[in-house]
């Protein structure tokens, strides 16, 4: 579906990027900054999967994620039908996915009794960075969404919104489920 024999083109000296349909639009247009803000979350979940190859109660689930994150993106960048007819995004059955995921983890987890600090481990922390980036790209997607003449699908941005709920239960599974999570002290400083 994807062919890239040539990186560099030019076409985007002036300024503009083509989204899938060949609609050229400037680079900080809300449309290229979601799909942007996500490409961004799939990177730092690639660093994650540098400390979890070796876990398989995380790393299937990141690798699918990493993967679903590009249909969010062809959805975002395509606002026209792509090959065959059908609209390229992430489904429903995706989003129940991600909650039946999000149910797994969270049911060996410690009871939750404050705010999380990110850290513990290494893994976490990516966890917890990929989730703020991922509620930066949820909102750029819910702002682009209410914009006049601007389409972004129910399932797009459920997905997304399920996504920073699943790093975060995903972090702290990653810190011995939840028994090492860094817990916010209210007031510790005064």
């Amino acid at each position: 579906m994807v062919v890239l024999n040539r990186i560099y083109t030019r076409t985007g000296d002036d300024g503009t990027t083509s989204l899938g349909n060949n609609e050229r639009r400037k680079k900080y247009d809300l449309r290229v900054d979601a799909y942007g803000t996500l490409d961004e979350v799939n990177a730092v979940i690639g660093l994650v999967r540098l400390h979890t190859a070796d876990d398989p109660a995380l790393d299937p689930a990141l690798a699918r994620i990493q993967n679903d994150l590009f249909d969010v993106e062809a959805d975002l960048c395509l606002s026209e039908k792509g090959p065959g007819g059908a609209r390229l995004t992430v489904t429903d059955t995706q989003v129940a996915w991600l909650e039946q995921e999000i149910d797994r983890l969270n049911a060996d987890l410690a009871p939750l009794r404050s705010f999380i600090l990110p850290g513990g481990s290494p893994t976490a922390a990516y966890m917890h960075l990929a989730r703020t980036v991922c509620r930066r790209a949820e909102r750029i997607m819910v702002e682009l969404a209410d914009q006049p003449g601007e389409h972004v699908s129910a399932p797009s941005l459920k997905y997304v919104n399920r996504l920073s709920d699943f790093l975060f239960v995903a972090g702290r599974f990653a810190n011995q489920k939840g028994a090492t999570d860094v817990l916010w002290v209210p007031g510790q400083n005064r």
